[in-house]
């Protein structure tokens, strides 16, 4: 006993002090030291877990789990394995696999929405250590740093990153916004370890070379990018010489892709009981414990003088199937693929048994080609193929779907029905039996191999609005409603050609959840000019599914992103919504010009990085950093003024002013005035704010962000956001002609909880919402059918709410006014080390908000 509190002690010196370990630590037993090693680690520097014993508790189960299974030599190889498409590859859902065993979890490819796809259709994280990447492109990696963060907050401690070295690169490129990362081991097994092994599989990387670096930056989903013209070359030599620290050699290699060939571990057969009995075994006895081993190892042995064969009491051994993952983006990588001798291995006549199933991550253009096709047909025909690109037919993000139907029942001009983009370019003929992909397809491969379609996700416009119909008293309110807002038909008709037009494409904080995606706002300014307004993760895919086939049009009409600060809910959609611009232009015929991104001059660290070490992207950005749209700033530079007024006149804006806010280091709110006289005044996230009074005094149309509900003013101030009240009453001071709260905690899932000052001049939005000034009238009127609608939602948080007052009794009476309790929240908060937040102003998960 004595010995282990010297190796707890011992242990726990090493944690506080973070020296090396002293002898005797050193020479206590391995797994004792691993084990708890790895917990510590893992918890050192994560504050949540202080508070969050359950989660510090589940880190150690499965450190441990892991290690028990080591320890007995645990080779068995899992009972259940299947592959299960996440995102389908179709336009608004980049393609991704998901791979379970008991054991195990991997990902395959994390492109934009892949974090929100698994979160709607409980995919689990939990045990995700793996992910493979294919390319070093947007589409496959747009999600990465999102999920990182997840897993990170989640409690994961090691996760490893196998595909392109320079996903190295990446990883240094995304701390620039996300912090250090400590809380999580993440390493990166480029391509050159080709053999991975772990308790499921064993993966080997097979590097595949394009003939010509000629091809696509942006691969399957874009056009050929034209050769960059002189003044796009200038544009990123004026970026880098802005930033000189970024200005490096690029170590950008598009020209590489990576094939992963997975292996299943054998299993060995099941014992039959019933037959060991008739054989006269003795089941049941200690005695039978060294029997079954030996004829599970395939050895015959002698029992009662007679010889006992292993098939005579076991089911066969199960070899290990072997599945195959390729993305081949372009028709230069055809040749790599057809010649690779790995991949020759595993199709008729190879060296070993053939692929079970091959997973083809493959533009339709290059399914065409007689050389790739005669690839597939290489494969046995017990080889199955599954195709993920854009021809696909599934609805992913089915809860939004479900949500928008029953909204678009009480104002369907306000709440559109949702579309789908489908693509004009016609199936590939193939040769050989394929399947599509769909959302949530499983192919499992072990115990019995086949596909299972069970799990697919059903979008019935028709059930949605039939369970609607059934809440109590809610046709009653539609009617209501609708008599209040509509004076005639005529005027639902002619709604979309009023201008400016405000679309709401994602009103969640923190991470994109199935209802609520993160922050991105679009304003139609007129017909042909449209400003975005903070652009999260998953801002194209809200677009393709708002617009359907009409989404180059509106992508083309975007000359101007607003990004408010670096967290990444705000900014980390931008990549995707320049590359899909780029492709909308030229599929339009139109001439590309960069668009005026107005952000704080500190994301070009991300950018250039990315650029320098990923892929071609500042030809795409004309800068224009916050600080100089601040009143009293220091005078720009030439270039950045040009670009201030080249993005006035592009917009016919007579101002467009930013200000700094109490958010994290480097915030701002932006307002800007249309030469027609509407101003438009967006808050980004913020405590109360004197300076955005200022710059939106009598805006038109206030939005601002309500983060939480009134009675966590505390809470407010230790996030740095707002309350309800709190934002209502900046509109009221800033003399806002009408106010739109957003950017609700995911908490507030479906409807945040209405305060008392409420009036007829506020709104609340939801993704998908779509609202001209003309309708601010209206807005109001929505309410008492949406508190039906959400009754259970509403009474639920009420509880909670009811509960939480009990446990923390308030000081002050229910007269007190929100002023009051923001000056007494201000008081209590002064500890909350506001110079510590803003040193940590990079580090996302100080600021992502915890889930209720």
């Amino acid at each position: 006993m004595n010995r282990v509190r010297l190796k707890l002690r011992s242990l726990s010196l090493l944690f506080v002090t973070g020296g090396a370990a002293p002898p005797t630590l050193a020479r206590c037993d391995s797994g004792l030291h691993e084990t708890f090693f790895q917990a510590l680690r893992t918890m050192a520097t994560n504050n949540n877990n202080i508070n969050n014993p359950k989660k510090a508790k589940e880190q150690l189960r499965r450190v441990k789990t892991k290690e028990n299974r080591n320890k007995r030599g645990d080779v068995r190889g899992p009972s259940t394995v299947y592959v299960q498409v996440v995102g389908a590859g179709s336009r608004d859902s980049d393609a991704s696999l998901y791979v379970f065993s008991e054991y195990n979890r991997y990902l395959f490819n994390c492109g934009e929405g892949t974090q929100r796809l698994m979160q709607e259709h409980k995919l689990k994280a939990a045990h995700l250590d793996n992910i493979f990447l294919t390319r070093l492109s947007w589409e496959n990696v747009g999600g990465l740093s999102g999920m990182i963060l997840t897993l990170k907050d989640i409690g994961v401690p090691e996760c490893v990153l196998s595909g392109p070295p320079q996903l190295d690169n990446y990883l240094n490129a995304i701390k620039s916004f996300s912090g250090p990362l400590e809380d999580i081991k993440l390493s990166v097994r480029p391509y050159t370890e080709e053999t991975y092994s772990d308790e499921t599989m064993t993966v080997y990387q097979v590097p595949l070379f394009a003939q010509s670096r000629t091809h696509s930056r942006s691969g399957s989903s874009s056009p050929s990018q034209s050769p960059a013209s002189p003044a796009r070359d200038d544009l990123h030599a004026n970026i880098c010489r802005e930033n000189p620290s970024e200005g490096q050699t690029a170590a950008r290699n598009t020209s590489l892709v990576v094939a992963f060939i997975c292996k299943l571990h054998p299993k060995k057969g099941n014992f039959l009981v019933a037959e060991a009995k008739e054989l006269g075994l003795p089941v049941g006895t200690a005695a039978i414990g060294p029997l079954i081993a030996a004829l599970k190892d395939g050895k015959n042995i002698t029992y009662d003088g007679k010889e006992i064969r292993p098939e005579q009491v076991c089911t066969p051994t199960d070899p290990g199937a072997v599945f195959i993952v390729v993305e081949c983006p372009s028709e230069e990588f055809v040749e790599a693929v057809f010649t690779n001798r790995q991949l020759r291995r595993y199709q008729t006549g190879g060296t070993e048994d053939p692929a079970a199933l091959v997973v083809h991550m493959t533009p339709e253009s290059v399914l065409k080609t007689d050389q790739y096709k005669e690839w597939m047909e290489r494969f046995p025909s017990t080889t199955e193929h599954l195709i993920l690109n854009e021809q696909v037919s599934t609805v992913h993000n089915v809860r939004s779907h479900k949500i928008q139907a029953q909204l678009n029942m009480i104002h369907p001009g306000m709440f559109p029905e949702l579309k789908s983009y489908k693509t004009k370019e016609p199936q590939a003929a193939l040769h050989v039996p394929n399947v599509r992909a769909e959302c949530l397809l499983k192919f499992q491969l072990r115990p019995v191999m086949e596909w299972q379609r069970d799990a697919i996700p059903s979008c019935n416009t028709e059930e949605f609005v039939k369970e609607a119909s059934e809440v109590p008293n809610f046709l009653e309110e539609v009617d209501k409603c609708k008599k209040i807002c509509f004076t005639d038909a005529a005027e639902l008709s002619d709604r979309g050609k009023r201008y400016p037009e405000v679309l709401f494409l994602g009103t969640g904080s923190a991470l994109p959840m199935k209802i609520r995606n993160v922050s991105g706002t679009l304003v139609n300014i007129s017909p042909s000019q449209s400003v975005l307004l903070d652009c999260g993760e998953g801002t194209f895919g809200q677009l393709c599914r708002h617009y359907g086939d009409d989404v180059d049009d509106a992508l083309s009409k975007i000359s101007t992103v607003f990004i408010s600060h670096l967290h990444a809910d705000h900014h980390t959609g931008l990549l995707k919504l320049l590359y899909q611009r780029e492709r909308a232009l030229t599929t339009l015929g139109r001439t590309f010009s960069p668009i005026y991104l107005i952000a704080p001059v500190q994301i070009m660290s991300w950018l250039n990085q990315y650029h320098n070490y990923c892929e071609e992207m500042l030809s795409h950005i004309k800068l224009i950093p916050n600080k100089f749209l601040c009143d009293g700033s220091e005078t720009p530079t030439q270039r950045t003024k040009s670009f201030i007024q080249a993005l006035l006149k592009t917009n016919d804006l007579e101002k467009f002013q930013t200000c700094i806010v109490r958010h994290c280091k480097n915030a701002f709110a932006c307002s800007f005035t249309h030469q027609s006289g509407w101003k438009l005044a967006f808050s980004g996230d913020t405590m109360p704010c004197d300076a955005f009074v200022h710059i939106g005094k009598n805006a038109t149309l206030l939005i601002h962000e309500a983060t939480l509900e009134d009675g966590l003013e505390e809470e407010a101030v230790e996030k740095r956001h707002s309350t309800t009240s709190q934002a209502i009453g900046i509109g009221v001071k800033m003399s806002a002609d009408f106010i739109m709260l957003n950017h609700f905690s995911q908490r507030y899932a479906k409807i945040p909880l209405f305060s008392e000052d409420f009036s007829d001049k506020v709104g609340i939005s939801f993704d998908h919402m779509r609202i001209r000034f003309e309708d601010f009238s209206a807005i109001p009127n929505l309410i008492p059918a949406l508190k039906t609608l959400f009754a259970a939602e509403i009474g639920e948080m009420e509880e909670r709410r009811e509960r939480r007052e009990l446990r923390q009794p308030r000081a002050c009476s229910s007269e007190t006014n929100s002023e009051q309790k923001t000056t007494r929240a201000l008081e209590v908060g002064q500890g909350a080390k506001r110079d510590q937040e803003e040193a940590a102003a990079h580090s996302v998960e100080a600021k992502r908000l915890k889930l209720s």
